[in-house]
């Protein structure tokens, strides 16, 4: 794969408007390309070409409308993805689209369906959809689930749950395996009780339980040459570009870059601002959480500026 750091002087992208729609049900609209078509026979996320003089949102309001009548109310910025094919650059600029009118129709022939946005992964898509297939089955919100013992940390991850956060991170450093193995015991069933996916910091003591994933260090990051086996999530601390390339190289569904503002826990590190973290996100076909002196306030910022979402620990337990 060649990623977003290629230089496509060689080569003018073609400019295309995507949408990830869902339905009530969060089920995710998918449509099958015209064989004739670039990567024809494949399923792909509904949009088109943005046309000149148009915005890549503008495009969007008028493709879903041509394409399957239906009108779109509001459209969230998701991830934009630059890739090049051995025949083809694009530029995709992917929403996503919650709120919308109309019944579904083919308007152009084309066929679709409405699946459950765990069910994407069992779809043949082009290969440069395959970020946003993380992005559409990821949450806007990371909650880190940090050390503290094990009756104050099974309370929190109860706080954090019925709040409704469906990604969990068990940050436990310092807990022994054996009571970080009685804590996983009682967490990841009510983890999978909310419907809320667990993911395992890889400094935590390896544990006997299963869990849905795990969170690389930035230094283990650093240290991976290659996807774990088995791995149903992969996460990624970053603290710059160099680490969020290799994130995308060995294969991680998302990162987490940090610290974009201040922080209580490092008051003397400065954080990298959301223009800074606008331009590093923009360099990755990765979905990214922002994390460092979040709050609930700051989510529509951090997708505002390209991230899938905010990760924090005391915004979900405040």
């Amino acid at each position: 794969m060649i990623t977003k750091k290629t230089s496509y002087a060689h080569q003018k992208p073609l400019h295309v408007a995507v949408g990830v729609v869902k339905n009530a049900t969060d089920q995710v609209l998918i449509s099958l390309r015209d064989d004739a078509a670039h990567q024809g026979g494949l399923w792909e996320f509904p949009g088109g070409k943005v046309e000149a003089g148009e915005t890549a949102k503008q495009a969007l309001v008028r493709e879903l409308k041509e394409e399957l009548d239906i009108t779109v109310k509001a459209a969230m910025p998701l991830i934009t993805i630059r890739y090049q094919y051995p025949d083809l650059a694009v530029w995709l600029e992917v929403f996503l689209v919650e709120q919308f009118t109309g019944h579904t129709k083919s308007c152009e022939g084309q066929a679709f369906k409405w699946v459950a946005a765990n069910d994407l992964a069992h779809y043949a898509f082009p290969k440069a959809n395959r970020p946003i297939i993380a992005a559409a089955q990821l949450p806007s919100c990371y909650a880190i689930l940090d050390d503290a013992d094990e009756p104050t940390l099974l309370k929190n991850l109860k706080n954090i749950l019925a709040k409704d956060v469906k990604l969990v991170q068990a940050r436990l450093k310092n807990l022994s395996a054996e009571a970080t193995n009685r804590f996983i015991e009682a967490a990841y069933p009510l983890c999978q009780q909310y419907g809320s996916a667990l993911l395992m910091n890889s400094a935590t003591i390896p544990v006997d339980t299963l869990v849905d994933g795990i969170h690389l260090t930035s230094q283990h990051l650093l240290d991976s040459s290659q996807r774990p086996a088995n791995c149903r999530w992969l996460a990624a601390s970053c603290h710059n570009l160099a680490d969020l390339q290799h994130a995308e190289k060995i294969g991680a569904d998302f990162a987490v870059l940090a610290p974009v503002l201040a922080t209580q826990t490092h008051p003397g590190v400065v954080g990298l601002g959301w223009q800074k973290f606008a331009e590093l996100v923009d360099q990755v076909n990765l979905p990214v959480y922002a994390l460092g002196g979040m709050s609930l306030n700051h989510l529509k910022t951090a997708q505002c500026t390209g991230g899938q979402g905010i990760s924090a620990i005391r915004a979900f337990l405040d």
